[in-house]
């Protein structure tokens, strides 16, 4: 079973142990997340189609890491002495894909961690 789900304007499709790299939010490592917008839910041939959003559905995922995608901007003009050098720094959070649950299924409850 998969999903397509849509996060922060964009769209992911989202499996059962999947990692999906997710716009940054403030949240913990090991939290799960409730991700509400379901557009499109799919098993096999099987598909429900949302108008826009599929009602009662869900994808329920655990935080893995919180990666930074580091960008350097460079401006050069020859003969010039013009060099600019700026850098930014992108924070995401990197979730696994735990379940995907339809309309009216309960959230399965989680295992004590040994």
């Amino acid at each position: 079973m998969y999903a397509i789900i849509e996060d922060g304007s964009r769209q992911y499709r989202a499996e059962a142990g999947a990692l999906l790299t997710l716009d940054f939010r403030a949240t913990e490592l090991g939290k799960r997340l409730e991700l509400n917008k379901v557009l499109l839910l799919g098993s096999g041939a099987d598909a429900v189609i949302g108008q826009p959003l599929v009602a009662g559905a869900r994808v329920l995922a655990e935080v893995v890491s919180f990666p930074k995608v580091k960008t350097m901007t460079q401006k050069f003009r020859r003969r010039k002495n013009y060099r600019r050098l700026k850098g930014h720094t992108q924070p995401y959070v990197r979730v696994k894909v735990t379940h995907i649950l339809k309309a009216g299924e309960p959230t399965p409850t989680e295992a004590p961690k040994a």
